[in-house]
Parts: C-alpha cells; sequence; structure tokens
C-alpha cells in the first residue's frame, strides 16, 4: 500500500489521535512515517516517539499522503512556513491531505481549505471559515483529497476515511 506522513508536535502532540489514526492505516497495509520538528516527541498524555524524520527534511515525493495530528503541540504550525510548504505541495501533487482536531488550522492557514467542505476542534472553527473554507462540524469530513475530523473521539474513522482516500472508495 502507500506510504504515509504523520505530522505530530515537539510537545504536547494529542497521543490519541496520532496512535488511532496510525492503527488504522496500518491495519490496511499501509507504511506511516512520523516527523517532527524534534527528534523525539512527546505526547500531552506521556506518550514519546522517537520520530522518523525531522520536519525540515521531508521530501514529499516520498509519500502518497500527509497528515497533521492535534494537540496542544500542532500550534506551532499554525504560522510555520515549513509545514504550509509541505500541506501545499502534498495539495497541489493532487495528493491526500488530512488533519484533526486543532491541526485544520494548519492546512487553513496554508490555503488549502478555501472552498472546501473541512471540520475540526471547535476551537478553531473560526480559523477555518476566515480562511475559506466551509466548517461542517461533522465527526470527520472529505472534500475530494482533503480529509479533516474533529478530534480523537474520531481518530480511528479519520484513519480509515484517509485510507478510503487513498484507494479511490
Amino acid at each position: 500500500m502507500s506510504n504515509i506522513l504523520s505530522v505530530i508536535g515537539a510537545k504536547g502532540y494529542q497521543d490519541k489521535e496520532y496512535g488511532d489514526s496510525k492503527d488504522a492505516l496500518e491495519r490496511h497495509g499501509h507504511t506511516v512515517t512520523t516527523a517532527s520538528t524534534a527528534d523525539i516527541a512527546h505526547g500531552k498524555f506521556g506518550g514519546t516517539f522517537e520520530v522518523d524524520t525531522l520536519l525540515n527534511e521531508v521530501n514529499p515525493d516520498d509519500y502518497a499522503a500527509i497528515l497533521f495530528v492535534g494537540g496542544q503541540g500542532c500550534f506551532p504550525y499554525f504560522d510555520d512556513p515549513v509545514a504550509h510548504g509541505l500541506a501545499q505541495a502534498f495539495y497541489g501533487s493532487g495528493k491526500v491531505t488530512a488533519a484533526i482536531c486543532a491541526a485544520s488550522a494548519i492546512l487553513a492557514n496554508a490555503g488549502v481549505l478555501k472552498g472546501k467542505k473541512a471540520t475540526c476542534w471547535e476551537g478553531v472553527a473560526e480559523i477555518l471559515t476566515a480562511k475559506g473554507a466551509d466548517y461542517t462540524g461533522k465527526d470527520v469530513e472529505r472534500d475530494g483529497l482533503i480529509v479533516t475530523a474533529t478530534g480523537p473521539a474520531t481518530a480511528a474513522q479519520f484513519g480509515e476515511m484517509i485510507h478510503k482516500a487513498l484507494t479511490g472508495i
């Protein structure tokens, strides 16, 4: 299957969003590569993860999809030019571009949600609408190759929807 890039914050990524989406994708045979801005990332609930690659070393050509994980750890990516560049590169190349919870604001700020149906943690919904997204508030939303979700409770469903987007289901 496909190689997928999961981007987590260096401090405070949402453990369940990361783990459940990764598990769902791996159950379908996808390989999930994890990136962050530090070699070791620390989750909001105590998880630690030695990342596979640093964010600034990612080559979008190596992956079929990108997903940004929420939690307070994603906030530094809201205005990060590297994160925005990756979102734009994946979306511009016709690849699945996804985010869960607050991380949907990264996609909005990168300009890839303009005119797209999207969802997120309600605390950043105003960012999505201000950047031209059609905020739906659904648990998981798919608009073409854009996949977004609301938070930890929807993380497995989010991973399933990314799989469907990758396989054209």
